[in-house]
């Protein structure tokens, strides 16, 4: 988040609402500050307008730091006073928070971000802060923290996932206001897009066989919802597994001649919801052959997506695999990637 320095801001201070909006927290949040914690401007113009300084700025922001890390309020206004004062004090800059043993913080985590997040950590909390706050670069640094910090999966099932759900419950029970959240929601969403595809094509890359056959990944026609397939993408690039990933909404003529196409480890077909659950499609993409003629070859099709229940639950098709969870699939494409490990 782009900040004035301090030889840029008035010399008479900030009101509360200036720098609320500076700040991107609401005024609110700023009394609140002052009223819990002493946390407050040193000075009044004319005796009774609150007027912050730019030293009062400067650890007004360090608090906001703190808190989108996931520091608990208390203990960044203090941390944040002591750095205002020079002091040494603990969860300085480039600090990462740490995390209780039972993975919360210990606290059914709501204040500051305005989002029912429940018992979450740390890491939640904070990312939920910046994200409310619309702070995309804090929302990038936490997230490649997280998953450097933890792996792609435990950073999805409780950082990221516990944020987008809480978004999307605030975006439905809130009326009007919920329309507020729709950008918090495709920000966050972005941005932990970015970090997930980031971690495979980068921090994977060593532990991907270089000689193994791809996982190809595909939503089917009409499906736009690909974020549990980066999920899926940079979680099988720590295992070892090479990915073809083709995105959201592929026309099914198209998907059929990418697999005949490429010699591939399996096909992951991916659907949100009942609509996009084309179970001819998966028949089709599952009798779909590679290879030279005379020695052609099938490749395995998983299943994935809450869209496949209502359509497989009956009767699941006997050349298809449906996976009910991501560990599901990885422990399935794992398993086939030690039966047939190369081209």
């Amino acid at each position: 988040m782009a900040t004035p320095q301090r030889d840029e801001l008035p010399v008479a201070g900030l009101t509360t609402g200036q720098l609320a909006r500076l700040l991107g927290v609401s005024p609110t949040t700023l009394r609140s500050w002052d009223r819990r914690y002493g946390f407050g401007p040193a000075s009044r113009a004319d005796g009774r307008h609150r007027r912050w300084s730019p030293d009062d700025v400067a650890m007004a922001q360090e608090m906001c730091r703190l808190t989108a890390t996931g520091t608990p309020p208390a203990e960044a206004a203090r941390t944040a006073r002591l750095h205002a004062r020079g002091a040494d004090g603990t969860g300085g800059p480039g600090e990462w928070s740490p995390v209780p043993s039972d993975g919360t913080d210990g606290t059914a985590a709501r204040a500051g971000s305005g989002l029912p997040l429940g018992r979450v950590r740390s890491e939640c909390r904070g990312l939920a802060r910046a994200a409310v706050r619309l702070d995309a670069e804090e929302v990038r640094e936490l997230l490649r923290r997280a998953v450097a910090h933890h792996g792609p999966a435990v950073a999805w099932e409780e950082v990221m996932s516990p944020a987008l759900q809480a978004v999307g419950r605030k975006w439905q029970s809130s009326g009007e206001e919920g329309e507020q959240y729709v950008e918090v929601e495709h920000l966050l969403s972005w941005h932990i897009s970015a970090a997930l595809r980031h971690y495979y094509l980068d921090a994977a890359r060593p532990r991907r066989a270089a000689a193994g056959l791809p996982v190809l990944l595909s939503c089917l026609p009409g499906e736009q919802h690909t974020l549990p397939l980066d999920v899926l993408t940079a979680v099988l690039g720590d295992e070892g597994l090479a990915v073809l990933m083709l995105g959201g909404s592929v026309p099914a003529d198209a998907l059929i001649t990418a697999v005949r196409r490429v010699a591939s480890l399996a096909v992951v077909l991916w659907a949100q919801t009942s609509d996009t659950a084309d179970l001819a499609l998966a028949r089709r993409v599952a009798g779909a052959r590679w290879g030279v003629r005379g020695a052609r070859t099938q490749t395995p099709v998983l299943l994935c997506g809450p869209g496949w229940h209502p359509v497989t639950d009956d009767a699941e098709p006997s050349e298809l695999t449906h996976v009910t969870s991501l560990h599901d699939a990885v422990r399935t494409l794992t398993g086939l990637g030690r039966e047939r490990p190369a081209r």
